[in-house]
């Protein structure tokens, strides 16, 4: 929610980002709020509905998917941070990133004490993670293409 609150008036009130970084005008021109949210929404999706199914049909395979979804979360926090140090400055999903971080790291150490790591397990760790990242390049996809349709 911070992200789509926040990165209106972030850009609105930081012009110098575009002249420093071009390739965040490249990825953010045609932003807005509402295409904004379409993306988080849908980036939101996957890790409820997969938690979701591993809560109430508890098994390997389930709960190896939440995990490497919970990787790819945890890295999103982490890829977060590292902008803001990067640009010098406060970006939208800062704060959350910051306090979420700490508790997902905790979260993931705990569930990885029950994970017994086979190649099977691996496996899909990896493709639960490819998958997130192929769906946050379709959640960018759903700000750009229908972000000024909505807006």
């Amino acid at each position: 929610m911070e992200e789509i609150i926040g990165f209106g008036w972030f850009f609105r009130n930081n012009p110098e980002i575009f002249k420093r970084f071009p390739i965040i005008t490249k990825a953010y021109k045609d932003y807005t709020t509402a295409g904004m949210a379409l993306a988080v929404y849908e980036e939101f999706i996957p890790f409820f509905g997969v938690s979701l199914m591993a809560y109430y049909f508890e098994n390997d395979v389930l709960n190896t998917i939440w995990l490497g979804l919970l990787i790819s979360l945890t890295a999103h926090f982490i890829v977060h941070i590292g902008q803001s140090i990067y640009i010098r400055k406060y970006i939208p999903s800062l704060i959350t990133s910051v306090v979420c971080l700490p508790i997902s790291v905790v979260i993931l150490i705990k569930s990885s004490e029950y994970l017994v790591f086979s190649l099977p397990t691996v496996l899909i760790l990896a493709g639960s993670i490819a998958l997130m990242m192929v769906n946050h390049r379709f959640a960018h996809w759903l700000m750009h293409k229908f972000g000024n349709q909505l807006g």
